[in-house]
């Protein structure tokens, strides 16, 4: 498949919710996605193919379902993973950084040895909204020294304009909204 067939496709099989989890908010619900093997299958392929030129050791995922992807992709293209949490979910010593929410902050955790100074890193997740979440974990692979090499997302909210935060990464998506 061509890249506007592969997005075409991962949208039928991506769910709209409406008015969820708030009035006036359409979910993309990727739960469809991942129950369907051809369908997941089609999207690992479509991340892995974005990354063809990319040079990178490790990949990180920030919870939860960019876990689904980042470690998928991870074992399949034989690279390190290193996973980003909320507070008090990794277990060894971490760094943090805190992010704006559009009515709050939130905070996210990386082991203090999951990157080396020099490693080449790909941040994965399901989704690109405000970018807030992304721009955090960037921040926390440089902290350690590495340098992001790409961010990778199945779907992009583009009218959130996300990648105002990102800007000076490459930033790729696979199905755009």
């Amino acid at each position: 498949m061509n890249k506007t067939s592969v997005e075409a496709y991962l949208k039928e099989k991506i769910r709209d919710l409406n008015d969820w989890p708030k009035e006036g908010v359409i979910f993309r619900d990727i739960t469809p996605v991942l129950a369907d093997p051809e369908a997941f299958g089609t999207t690992i392929d479509a991340m892995e193919d974005a990354l063809k030129d990319i040079e990178f050791s490790k990949i990180a995922a920030v919870e939860s379902r960019g876990f689904i992807f980042g470690a998928t992709l991870a074992n399949k293209m034989k690279k390190g993973f290193i996973p980003v949490r909320k507070p008090g979910k990794l277990p060894y010593k971490t760094i943090s950084e805190s992010y704006a929410l559009e009515y709050g902050t939130d905070t996210i955790h990386m082991h203090i040895d999951a990157v080396q100074e020099g490693d080449k890193v790909v941040i994965i997740d399901d989704l690109i909204a405000t970018g807030g979440s992304s721009k955090a974990a960037a921040t926390l692979v440089e902290k350690l020294g590495g340098k992001v090499t790409s961010l990778v997302f199945l779907i992009e909210l583009e009218f959130l304009n996300g990648r105002e935060k990102l800007q000076g990464y490459e930033v790729k998506s696979i199905v755009k909204y």
